[in-house]
């Protein structure tokens, strides 16, 4: 998988993060790409109230390239295959609000970007949490491929 984007220092953890999500959610992701970028608050505010015209700053937002359910496997999308790469989407995360989110949560920064790359990372996957049953779904995936990486809550 390439990770792309303004995510240093976090990018190599990122990134082994992301592979180990895909071996755990049998995808093949070595021709797989994603942008990942942390922006300040006024940024993810501005693009909060844009995409899903909420006025507040929040943790993360994903922007799917692909109108994939989790049911599919990517293997379904080659023709949007482009140079050998199958570009999922974007992960926007405000880097402040998961310093202060960790804190107010107990647990170390580190653990609260990793949730949030992954959380991101899930949505462009097609998992969601609009019904009890989906936000099941993706919160024990979540937790399952967290716990795998050795960052637990």
């Amino acid at each position: 998988m390439i990770v792309e984007g303004k995510i240093f220092p976090y990018k190599k953890k990122i990134t082994k993060l992301f592979e180990l999500a895909g071996k755990i959610l049998n995808e093949d992701f070595s021709n797989v790409n994603v942008s990942v970028n942390f922006v300040s608050e006024n940024e993810i505010a501005c693009l909060n109230a844009q995409f899903r015209g909420k006025d507040s700053v929040t943790d993360v937002l994903s922007f799917p390239n692909l109108q994939k359910s989790v049911s599919q496997n990517l293997t379904e999308f080659s023709d949007e295959i482009v140079d050998g790469s199958l570009f999922l989407g974007d992960i926007v995360i405000c880097h402040k609000k998961a310093k202060s989110q960790a804190k107010e949560y107990g647990h170390s920064t580190n653990r609260e970007i990793c949730f949030l790359a992954l959380h991101g990372l899930l949505h462009l996957l097609g998992y969601d949490h609009i019904d009890k049953q989906d936000e099941k779904l993706m919160q024990s995936t979540a937790e399952k491929i967290l716990c795998q990486f050795g960052v637990n809550r």
